[in-house]
């Protein structure tokens, strides 16, 4: 039996190659993946496309339909790794490959790179669709988006695998959502300024890692070039996937009672 922190490149790869591999053959998740977020981004574009515009500001969807971009992946990556890694735990897979010389950190490193790879994939099918089909309007570098959604997908793995840990049933996977994804999402400044937040509010925003990510998005959105704020809310947002991948190896369980 192999340590839990115990770390082989060649293991990693081989998890991340069969997870790639049985996400091909899951169409239903790859429409997930790939086409959801870019039709509720479409439904957005929908709802505010005839709203006025204020001189002096970014149009409605501009603005916000830019945020959606890190948060769409987040939400999307989070349901998918949570329900898949718990349906290798009941399935008794989990078990199996931890009897190999699999440690649990390459297990969960090879599903944070396959996912990670799909969320890539997503991001750039995400970002295209806005940029082109939906005339979304970004200040800065197009593929600065792409770098922040891909990290907020990233993001929503490492606490979809963290979450999957403590939960028995699939059903119970999805009720971590409304714990872990809804208060960020409240939070991040989107729907209130975070400067306008109560103060202990503000504070609770100030630990929740997709503020962070929501900053960066608005800083791509009003600047022509990178930003100091940008690439400290991205190191921000990396540091807080790493913690989550550490956390959840370290409470993964083998099997559910």
């Amino acid at each position: 039996m192999t340590s839990a922190t115990h770390l082989s490149p060649r293991l990693t790869s081989t998890t991340a190659a069969r997870v790639l591999r049985q996400l091909r053959h899951d169409h239903r998740t790859i429409a997930m993946l790939l086409v959801l977020p870019s039709l509720l981004l479409g439904l957005l574009h929908l709802l505010w496309k005839e709203l006025p515009s204020i001189p002096g500001r970014p149009d409605t969807f501009d603005r916000v339909g830019l945020t959606m971009l890190g948060i769409f992946p987040f939400v999307v990556m989070f349901l998918v790794t949570s329900i898949a890694m718990l349906r290798e735990r009941t399935s008794g897979t989990l078990e199996r490959l931890l009897t190999t010389p699999l440690s649990r950190l390459d297990l969960l490193l090879g599903y944070g790179l396959a996912f990670g790879l799909a969320a890539a994939l997503q991001a750039v099918v995400t970002v295209t669709v806005a940029t082109t089909l939906y005339d979304l309007d970004v200040a800065g570098p197009v593929w600065l988006v792409v770098l922040i959604a891909v990290l907020d997908a990233v993001l929503g793995v490492a606490l979809g695998l963290l979450a999957s840990a403590f939960a028995r049933s699939e059903f119970q996977a999805v009720q971590f959502m409304p714990v872990i994804v809804l208060p960020q999402f409240f939070l991040c400044g989107l729907l209130v300024p975070r400067e306008q937040m109560a103060g202990w509010l503000e504070a609770v925003s100030d630990v929740l890692p997709l503020t962070y990510a929501v900053e960066a998005l608005q800083e791509v959105g009003r600047s022509v070039a990178a930003t100091g704020t940008m690439w400290t809310d991205v190191g921000v947002v990396a540091g807080a996937a790493l913690l989550a991948l550490a956390l959840a190896a370290a409470t993964l369980r083998r099997r559910t009672d």
